[in-house]
């Protein structure tokens, strides 16, 4: 796939993000899924004009969302691309209505995101991520603002840190008292869904540690966005975060960073506390 199609892949994102807010608006049922995640009719909707759209405008590559059901890995374990889909991240966000939900479109190559973006619907902002070409931008009322991510200058900063606003726990809280003493101060900054990932890509925080699960949908487009502005995810084992390379979609328990050439094995506590 040599041609991202950008413009048609905003108004995807765009159309998503109506049909989202339509149902935010006003009442609406959630369902408890197989695992016990909520659902709503929003997911829903959202899946639909996205596995559509994608399906019209590269209409060879394969898709896989997080509202369908995946091929068995013998399957896809074949694909060199495919399209990586999550209509509604952060359904807990919209169910407690405080607007921290996105829709997450990524382009995965060879097991790499290379392109991602990341609809904030009620901010009526997007973001976009070239891996590629190395270039991040936020779309908001029709201009597109580059965003870079913030470098590390030593360990004698302050450290701000993103967390989630529906998961964390004691281990995630031992974690950052450990990384908190190698810091000169630390900072605590929630934030729900993908945008934990958006928040380091434009500057706003250093790092983002995820202890426990998420699936590979849940961050493909905000870390292609990440790589663009400079920044990565990586696994506990100091390994970058890849994808579609084992038959569950779930990720290892990863740290994300806003400076990938910043040496942050050298100060961060070696392993996240045993559950």
């Amino acid at each position: 796939m040599q041609d991202i199609p950008q413009d048609a892949l905003i108004e995807i994102v765009s159309r998503a993000g109506d049909a989202i807010l339509e149902i935010y608006s006003g009442d609406f049922e959630v369902l408890d899924k197989a695992d016990q995640s909520p659902l709503t009719q929003a997911d829903l909707a959202a899946h639909e004009i996205i596995v559509q759209g994608l399906a019209a405008v590269t209409p060879n590559v394969p898709v896989i969302s997080e509202e369908s059901v995946a091929p068995d890995f013998s399957v896809r374990s074949q694909w060199d691309v495919y399209w990586l889909v999550d209509p509604l991240d952060g359904t807990k966000e919209f169910v407690n209505r405080n607007g921290e939900f996105t829709v997450n479109i990524a382009l995965i190559k060879g097991g790499q995101p290379v392109y991602g973006i990341v609809g904030v619907p009620v901010q009526d902002c997007i973001y976009l991520g070239n891996v590629q070409e190395q270039r991040a931008w936020r779309y908001a009322r029709g201009n597109l603002q580059p965003i870079k991510a913030r470098q590390m200058t030593s360990d004698e900063q302050n450290l701000v840190v993103v967390a989630s606003r529906s998961h964390g726990g004691q281990r995630l809280e031992q974690y950052l008292d450990q990384l908190a003493e190698r810091f000169a101060g630390l900072t605590r900054q929630p934030v729900g869904s993908s945008l934990k990932l958006c928040t380091l890509a434009s500057g706003e925080a250093d790092c983002y540690p995820r202890l426990g699960p998420t699936s590979e949908w849940d961050i493909a487009a905000a870390h292609a966005v990440l790589k663009a502005a400079g920044g990565e995810v990586y696994t506990f084992d100091r390994k970058t975060l890849n994808y579609n390379s084992k038959a569950s979609l779930l990720n290892p328990e990863f740290i994300a960073v806003a400076d990938a050439d910043y040496d942050w094995w050298d100060v961060l506590p070696p392993q996240p506390p045993q559950g």
